[in-house]
């Protein structure tokens, strides 16, 4: 089980509150610390998720903590012909939004401000269902998981794309240094929030992944589960099916 790490330790607020208050923070800056603190690498990650999401050719799609949209945008290169990123942060999925305004998207691209583990979509709603990177802000992670395979179609595909932790030297040793002393000095260097990178590294070192996050997919309903480790086992990507 997830350990639940927020960002702010403030006792009023629960860890959604938190998490969508630290999102709107550091929304102007998002795009550009991530292409920094990953090296550009998660971009290598998202094209492989449109590439396993395309290989089902979806009609609908759902892209759950979509953030400012990136994911949502490339999910425009597969067939579908509607495209929902769902996101807590208002912050974010406005900086999105302008993103998706200036590609000429917002046809077939909604953005929608929602609660993960409260979606406002019917059962059986969607071919494909993507998160990137957001699984582990879920306050509960069971919770959204059954709220997922809730809205997914039967037969349809959910793919996660998540940090993990490598665990063959030196790549672990690597990784250890970059998310606990690289990744929140840049943090601090480039954004208004100084906790916010520090949450994030904190939250990727705990959540589980591999074989234990296989096992919550399978406890939740999914079939034909998978994890695909990529980068040396920095991210993973887990595929199931309903």
């Amino acid at each position: 089980m997830a350990k639940k790490i927020t960002p702010y330790k403030d006792s009023s607020l629960n860890k959604k509150e938190q998490v969508e208050q630290m999102f709107d923070k550091i929304s102007g800056n998002y795009d550009g610390l991530n292409r920094v603190i990953s090296f550009g690498i998660d971009v290598k990650w998202r094209k492989k998720v449109i590439e396993l999401v395309e290989a089902t050719k979806p009609q609908a799609v759902l892209d759950i903590a979509t953030g400012t949209g990136d994911l949502a945008i490339s999910l425009a290169e597969t067939t579908a012909t509607r495209i929902v990123g769902l996101d807590i942060s208002e912050g974010m999925l406005a900086v999105g939004r302008k993103k998706i305004a200036a590609k000429d998207l917002s046809e077939r691209i909604e953005m929608v401000q929602a609660d993960s583990e409260a979606l406002p979509s019917e059962d059986n709603s969607f071919d494909a269902i993507t998160v990137a990177f957001g699984v582990r802000n879920f306050e509960h992670l069971e919770k959204g998981l059954a709220e997922i395979y809730r809205v997914l179609k039967p037969g349809g595909i959910f793919v996660v794309l998540e940090t993990s932790v490598p665990t063959k030297f030196p790549f672990k040793q690597g990784y250890n240094f970059h998310s606990k002393v690289i990744l929140p000095v840049i943090g601090k260097l480039f954004s208004q929030d100084k906790v916010a990178y520090s949450y994030l590294s904190e939250s990727a070192a705990s959540f589980p992944y591999g074989e234990e996050f296989n096992n919550i997919l399978r406890k939740t309903g999914f079939n034909n589960v998978k994890d695909k480790p990529q980068t040396f086992g920095v991210a993973t990507i887990y595929t199931a099916s309903k």
